[in-house]
């Protein structure tokens, strides 16, 4: 690899044999060099890809300011995710989540604290994630000695999050409401949904990938089967009654509709769950 600039003396930007742009980190990896000198393979930590030219240069200048110590931790995290939820995650997560750390140990040094308004939710639809939150907050108070609250480990779990959806901040923000108001329907629907917590999981998933496709996918309509249609709704009529309020709803709030496929299989979701637990 053939240093192109240095961005200090941890993170240099370099180019490849193909001649492809990286950000290659590793302690003391910069001294010395200049453009055009080759990188020695056993100083190098770390090597960014990130997706495109914008995002390559909105890190390199983020690294420019930012201790090495939070970068190591922030990859840490990283790793530590792929390797557990065993997921594919956007290369900007290193730019979003690194910049997120800076600011959230910073900000808690001067003694700046605040809830994350999502944290229930984000707790109960994203529960992988948000045990990588809590593994990052054990992880930061090992390097740093901080003991930071359980919501920013929700706050690290979006990040995650958006980086598994390929999405922006805002989006998994509406997405994670849309899900809570979903749920709050189907509460309001059957109350005994509240006292026990046990369908939470299996059912948080379904709406959980509902909502992304909402949001981010556009709909396709399956084959019209109108005898498997009318058999459902014959035999879950208070379950399809609940999914065509929660499509009203959704059209209603967020200006989308779900297919009729998705309502009928919204009804039987809710169906299983109540027949499983005998809610």
């Amino acid at each position: 690899m053939e240093v192109i600039k240095i961005i200090n003396n941890n993170v240099v930007s370099c180019v490849d044999k193909d001649g492809r742009e990286l950000v290659v980190m590793g302690k003391g990896i910069g001294f010395g060099k200049k453009p055009g000198h080759s990188i020695e393979e056993n100083l190098v930590e770390k090597i960014f890809r990130m997706d495109n030219k914008d995002s390559l240069e909105r890190f390199k200048e983020l690294l420019s300011n930012i201790p090495l110590e939070y970068v190591q931790l922030s990859n840490e995290i990283i790793a530590f995710a792929k390797s557990s939820i065993g997921i594919e995650l956007n290369q900007n997560v290193y730019l979003t989540l690194i910049d997120h750390i800076h600011f959230a140990i910073e900000r808690f040094k001067k003694n700046m604290h605040f809830a994350n308004a999502l944290f229930g939710e984000i707790k109960l639809f994203y529960p992988k994630e948000y045990l990588v939150g809590k593994y990052a907050l054990r992880l930061i108070e090992e390097k740093t000695g901080l003991q930071m609250p359980d919501d920013e480990a929700a706050s690290i779990a979006l990040h995650l999050v958006n980086a598994e959806y390929d999405s922006r901040i805002s989006d998994t923000f509406r997405m994670t409401e849309m899900i809570r108001e979903m749920f709050e329907r189907i509460e309001n629907k059957f109350p005994q949904f509240i006292e026990n917590s046990m369908h939470k999981d299996w059912l948080a998933s379904n709406l959980k990938y509902m909502a992304h496709r909402l949001l981010k996918i556009e709909p396709v309509e399956g084959l019209e089967d109108e005898e498997y249609q009318s058999a459902i709704r014959k035999n879950c009529i208070e379950e399809c009654s609940v999914a065509d309020d929660i499509n009203a709803f959704l059209v209603e709030k967020y200006q989308c509709s779900m297919t009729t496929e998705e309502k009928l299989y919204l009804a039987i979701s809710i169906k299983r769950t109540r027949d499983t637990y005998k809610i």
